[in-house]
């Protein structure tokens, strides 16, 4: 029988070979172990996204490859998150972000991935799916009280979104309460300046030191 550590190493093992059914039988062994699923969770899952995720950054890593290993780590997620519920257990919070790819685009691949990357490092993620109207975004922020609200666009046709969402959290005098970021194919760095965003990403692993960047003190 495996000891804890090894089942800990052995979840960062699969996530790095990209392995969800190996991923998913791991984390399942260590619910029968016992393992604590807060250290499996921040040991063995996001220290082996982590390591993808600084493989694509030195650009040793593909994209499709960061997008396997996201998909592992739900899987592992899942195994563990009723358990967590449960005994209502939680890592320490980087922050809390409300996240949703805006109205009239249903892309939700990179926005996945920004919610794993997020979720691995520490951040409480609420996400609202795609085809969010701003009403949703804006009724999100006063329910969930969120240091972000992040939006995805990747469709020219939805570019104009995200400054409506802004417009209504101002409407609604909730903006000065909370940051905002923007990503997605549809916007640029300009764009999302003159949007009234408070930053901008255009890959999952740079929205993580992003986000870190706008809850620090």
């Amino acid at each position: 029988m495996s000891s804890n550590s090894e089942v800990i190493q052995n979840l960062r093992n699969a996530v790095i070979n990209l392995d969800v059914d190996k991923v998913r039988a791991t984390a399942e062994e260590a619910v029968r172990l016992g393992v604590n699923p807060v250290e499996a969770i921040e040991d063995g899952l996001s220290k082996g996204i982590r390591e993808i995720g600084d493989k694509f950054e030195a650009g040793e890593a593909f994209v499709m490859e960061l997008v396997l290993a996201a998909e592992a780590m739900k899987a592992g997620l899942e195994v563990f998150r009723p358990l967590l519920t449960a005994q209502r257990l939680k890592r320490k919070s980087t922050g809390t972000v409300v996240i949703g790819t805006v109205r009239g685009d249903i892309h939700d691949m990179g926005k996945n991935l920004v919610v794993v990357m997020l979720e691995a490092a520490g951040f409480d993620v609420k996400d609202l799916g795609v085809d969010v109207p701003p009403e949703r975004f804006v009724d999100s922020a006063k329910l969930e009280k969120p240091h972000i609200i992040a939006m995805s666009s990747l469709l020219t046709t939805s570019a104009p979104e995200p400054k409506i969402v802004v417009d209504a959290l101002e409407k609604n005098g909730i903006r000065a309460n909370l940051k905002v970021a923007v990503g997605g194919a549809a916007v640029t760095p300009k764009l999302a300046k003159e949007m009234g965003a408070d930053g901008y990403s255009d890959n999952a692993v740079d929205s993580v030191a992003l986000f870190k960047q706008l809850t620090s003190p």
